[in-house]
C-alpha cells in the first residue's frame, strides 16, 4: 500500500473505530455516488471529492439521473468520467423493463416493498404520484448498475429527488443510502423534498456546515442527532495557489457564478451604480451562465454601468482560474447558499472576497478579518464595503493573506475527503461489509 494509503487509513481509523475497523482496508470499501447531474460545471466539488477519495484507496462508482451539459467546456479529467459514469434516465425503455423484471424475480418481497413504500410516499408529502412512480422506475436500473459494479452503498449530494430514488432503492434491501446536505434550497420545500423522511432513512448525513447540520437537527429526533456529521467541502490549495497580485489599470471586480436571482448580482449592480456615481473606476466581470443573462444586461444598461461589464458564459475550471488570477476582489452577494466553493477558491489564491452574511457564509469568511460580509440584499452596505476595498489595495492583500490561512486550516478537500472516508469506514463496517 502508498504511503497516501497509509495516511488514509491512519485518518480512517481514528479512535472508536479502530476495532471495528480492523478487517476492512481502504480498498476494501466501495461506494457509488449518485447525483442528478454528474459531472457538472457548477458542481466541481464532488469530483474533485470523488477523486481524492480513489487516490487513498475508496473503490467510487459514479452514477447520475441526467447527463450533463457543456462537456465540451469540462476537463480532460471530467471528459473521462462522463465517459465511465452510468447515467440511469438514458437506459432503453426495454433495458428498464428488464431490469424490473430481474429484481422482482431476485427480489419479490423488496421489489413489492418498494414498490408499496414509493406510494405510501403520496402521504408524506406533496411529491405528485406520477413523480413517485418516475422514481420508482429509475430504481430498477440503478440497482441493476450497482450490481454490476458490486456496489451496496450509495452516496447521494443534495437531498433532491436523485436522494428520493435511493431511498425508494434502499427499501428493496439491497442497498443503504446516506447524505450529503449542503444548500439553502433544499429547506425552502422540505416536504416536497420528503426531507425528514430521507434523514430517517439514511445510515448517515454529511452537512457542510454548522448551518447546514442546524436545520437537519429540526428534522431528526435529539437521539438520531449522532448520525449527523459535519464533514466541510473544500479545494485543492496546491492547485489553488496565490496568484500574482494583478497590475490592473482598472480595479477588476469577478463575481462567478449562475446568472440567477439569488446570486444576488442585481444587488451587485445597484452598488456598482452607486460606486460609479462616485467617481470610481472598476470593471465587473459575471463568470457564468445563466437564464438571468438578459435581465442581467437591461438592468445594467438602466443603472448606466453596461459598458463596465462583461458576461463571460458558461466556462470550464480553467477559465475560472484564469479569471480568478486576474481579479482585485470576488464578490458574491447571494441570497441563499451552502458555503460557495468558489469563495474558497478565490480565498486560496488570496483574492480580497466579499460575500453575504447568511447561511454557512460567516463559518468561512470572518468580516473584517479574511474578507468583508454584508446583509443580504443592502446594496447601500455593499457600495460602502467595496468602497473601503477599491481605495486600500494594502487592505485587500492582508485579508486575502487571511483568506488563503483559513482555507488550509477548515477547508482543504484532501483533509476533508479523508473525513468523508472515515465516515464510509465506520458506517459500512457496521453493515459488515462494502460489497455484494
Amino acid at each position: 500500500m502508498s504511503a497516501a494509503g497509509e495516511r488514509f487509513l491512519l485518518a480512517a481509523y481514528n479512535g472508536v473505530y479502530t476495532k471495528q475497523m480492523s478487517t476492512h482496508t481502504a480498498t476494501d470499501m466501495s461506494v457509488g455516488y449518485l447525483t442528478s447531474v454528474y459531472p457538472a460545471l457548477s458542481h466541481t466539488f464532488i469530483f474533485r471529492e470523488i477523486q481524492v477519495l480513489r487516490a487513498h484507496g475508496v473503490r467510487i462508482g459514479t452514477a447520475s439521473i441526467k447527463r450533463p451539459d457543456f462537456i465540451e467546456l469540462m476537463s480532460s479529467s471530467e471528459g473521462h468520467e462522463y465517459e465511465t459514469t452510468a447515467y440511469i434516465q438514458s437506459t432503453p425503455a426495454a433495458e428498464i423493463l428488464l431490469s424490473h423484471l430481474r429484481l422482482f424475480v431476485r427480489r419479490p418481497k423488496g421489489y413489492l416493498k418498494a414498490l408499496s413504500y414509493a406510494l405510501s410516499l403520496r402521504h408524506k408529502g406533496t411529491t405528485p404520484l406520477h413523480r413517485l412512480l418516475g422514481y420508482f422506475a429509475e430504481m430498477a436500473p440503478l440497482l441493476a448498475w450497482m450490481q454490476s459494479q458490486k456496489l451496496n452503498h450509495l452516496h447521494i449530494h443534495f437531498g433532491n429527488p436523485a436522494a428520493t430514488v435511493a431511498m425508494i432503492a434502499a427499501e428493496t434491501g439491497e442497498v443503504s443510502f446516506s447524505m450529503s446536505i449542503h444548500g439553502s434550497d433544499i429547506f425552502y420545500d422540505e416536504s416536497g423534498n420528503l426531507l425528514s423522511e430521507k434523514i430517517a432513512k439514511a445510515r448517515f448525513v454529511r452537512c457542510i456546515s454548522h448551518f447546514a447540520q442546524c436545520q437537519v437537527m429540526r428534522h431528526t429526533p435529539f437521539p438520531k442527532w449522532s448520525k449527523l456529521h459535519i464533514v466541510r467541502c473544500g479545494i485543492d490549495p496546491r492547485v489553488f495557489q496565490p496568484r500574482p497580485v494583478p497590475a490592473n489599470a482598472v480595479t477588476q471586480i469577478v463575481c462567478v457564478g449562475r446568472l440567477i436571482v439569488a446570486k444576488g448580482i442585481f444587488v451587485l449592480l445597484q452598488a456598482c451604480r452607486a460606486l460609479r456615481e462616485q467617481g470610481f473606476e472598476f470593471h465587473i466581470t459575471l463568470v457564468g451562465g445563466g437564464p438571468e443573462q438578459g435581465a442581467i444586461e437591461a438592468a445594467a444598461t438602466e443603472l448606466g454601468i453596461r459598458d463596465r461589464l462583461t458576461i463571460t458564459g458558461p466556462v470550464g475550471q480553467e477559465d475560472v482560474h484564469a479569471y480568478l488570477d486576474q481579479a482585485d476582489m470576488m464578490v458574491l452577494p447571494s441570497f441563499a447558499e451552502g458555503i460557495p466553493v468558489v469563495l474558497m477558491e478565490a480565498m486560496a489564491k488570496e483574492v480580497f472576497c466579499i460575500s453575504s452574511r447568511i447561511t454557512g457564509i460567516p463559518e468561512l469568511i470572518e468580516d473584517g478579518l479574511n474578507g468583508f460580509l454584508i446583509t443580504p440584499s443592502d446594496w447601500m452596505e455593499l457600495a460602502q464595503k467595496m468602497k473601503v476595498a477599491l481605495e486600500d489595495p494594502a487592505l485587500r492583500a492582508r485579508m486575502g493573506r487571511k483568506g488563503r490561512q483559513t482555507v488550509l486550516s477548515k477547508y482543504d478537500i484532501n483533509k476533508n475527503a479523508q473525513n468523508m472516508g472515515s465516515l464510509f469506514a465506520q458506517y459500512l463496517a457496521q453493515e459488515g461489509g462494502t460489497s455484494t
